[in-house]
């Protein structure tokens, strides 16, 4: 029988239940990674598990909907600092970056992936699907910036240069410096910089760069 915990002990239980399901994640995937493991990692017995998350599931949908809502949030304050192109830039190396640490969040096309999505609830499948729409208001839902290309162009263009990252380890050049070249001379290309804004604003609009319109 599972003993009792004070609420210190809960949330301190339920964090390092999190992260050491993080880290095996990373490092074994989804189904290398047992209770059992999880429960010797961070001193509790198997029992005592089950007072935190109903199911293995639970805990692994917890920790992806978790880390994606910290990233995004981070970025949305990299640009919330930086109201122009150069912050979304940062934004978008930061996300790249929070990837590269946390592999989990690329290999959604892979068999171990597809094993986890299939265990789990409806309320589950939904929380992430939810979670994985987050991203699109950090670059669209800003009312500062203008696009100089379609919006789902834009989230097509950043999509795919994070998704890169699976490709990481076949570059001749250095993953992380590749990624920056080509975020620093894209982002120019998808956000109308400040001084094409004072420009239409000056000129009362004659020279208007019209972008296409949000969906």
């Amino acid at each position: 029988m599972a003993r009792s915990f004070t609420e210190r002990e809960k949330e301190n239980i339920k964090r390092s239940l999190q992260e050491a399901c993080k880290q095996s994640w990373s490092q074994y995937g989804y189904k290398k990674t047992s209770v059992d493991d999880l429960c010797r990692q961070v001193g509790i017995s198997k029992g005592a598990f089950y007072l935190f998350f109903e199911s293995k599931e639970a805990l692994f949908c917890e920790v992806l909907c978790s880390v994606q809502e910290q990233i995004c949030n981070a970025a949305s304050e990299v640009i919330e600092k930086n109201k122009d192109k150069y912050g979304v830039a940062e934004a978008i190396k930061l996300i790249y970056r929070e990837y590269d640490n946390n592999n989990f969040l690329y290999h959604s096309d892979s068999t171990d992936f597809t094993v986890l999505m299939n265990k789990l609830s409806e309320e589950q499948a939904k929380k992430i699907e939810k979670s994985n729409h987050m991203s699109q208001r950090i670059f669209l839902k800003q009312p500062y910036f203008k696009f100089t290309v379609h919006a789902d162009l834009v989230l097509s263009v950043i999509y795919s240069l994070i998704m890169n990252i699976k490709n990481k380890d076949l570059l001749p050049y250095n993953h992380m410096e590749t990624f920056d070249f080509m975020v620093d001379h894209l982002v120019g290309a998808l956000y109308e910089s400040q001084e094409t804004e004072k420009i239409r604003t000056t000129d009362g609009g004659k020279n208007e760069n019209r972008s296409y319109p949000k969906k």
